[in-house]
């Protein structure tokens, strides 16, 4: 599984990056909006020492305006993924991307079939927002698990992108479901490598380390 951060704080990602453990991030415009900073220079910044895919989301609501916005976010950085949001102007825009080679990642799906209809227009991502469908009351991880038996089921190779993701247990099913990607904010990436047996034994060897030394 790859792990994509979910954040626009280019500190953040450069902490979350030195772990080894980045594959790609993703953005969107509440994430700008609370870095603080231009959108363009929070971009090209981030595309100069992450190699992975950085989703940068269209916010035209006609197919026009977001092909319009694509031409110029793939001009921030040879690794950009254009976000496109899961309407049918949206997928006249993934249409039309695809032809021309640039990876999109249809983003606010919510239903598997929302999925199926994402792939089909050539997606190379698609974002299912699992803890968003907790909050109503739905299993978010339902979706995922839908969506992974309809793409194995004809062969798409549109990546699933579990996003939404809350704490380490959606990250935890997501592998375990199938999830090709878990975009994770980085408090609950963080998260990912507590246990308290790791740390009562690094205590202890610690411990011993020194009354040995003595």
């Amino acid at each position: 599984m790859e792990f994509f951060i979910d954040t626009a704080d280019v500190e953040e990602i450069k902490k979350a990056n030195e772990m080894g453990i980045v594959d790609g991030v993703t953005t969107n415009p509440s994430l700008i909006k609370k870095a603080g900073r231009d959108h363009e220079e929070t971009i090209r910044e981030i595309s100069s020492f992450i190699d992975g895919p950085i989703s940068v989301e269209a916010l035209s609501e006609d197919s026009v305006g977001m092909l319009k916005e694509a031409e110029e976010y793939v001009k921030w950085g040879e690794n950009i993924v254009i976000k496109i949001p899961m309407t049918p102007e949206g997928m006249k825009a993934v249409k039309e991307l695809t032809k021309k080679g640039v990876k999109t990642n249809v983003t606010l799906v919510f239903s598997p079939l929302q999925a199926l209809v994402a792939a089909k227009a050539g997606a190379t991502y698609v974002s299912p927002f699992v803890g968003r469908l907790d909050d109503i009351g739905h299993v978010g991880m339902d979706i995922i698990a839908q969506i992974r038996d309809i793409y194995d089921n004809y062969g798409y190779e549109t990546k699933i992108l579990a996003a939404s993701i809350r704490h380490p247990t959606h990250v935890l099913e997501s592998a375990l479901i199938g999830a090709d990607v878990s975009t994770i904010p980085y408090g609950a990436m963080l998260k990912l490598f507590n246990h308290p047996l790791t740390d009562s034994g690094l205590k202890k060897f610690l411990e011993d380390a020194k009354a040995w030394k003595k």
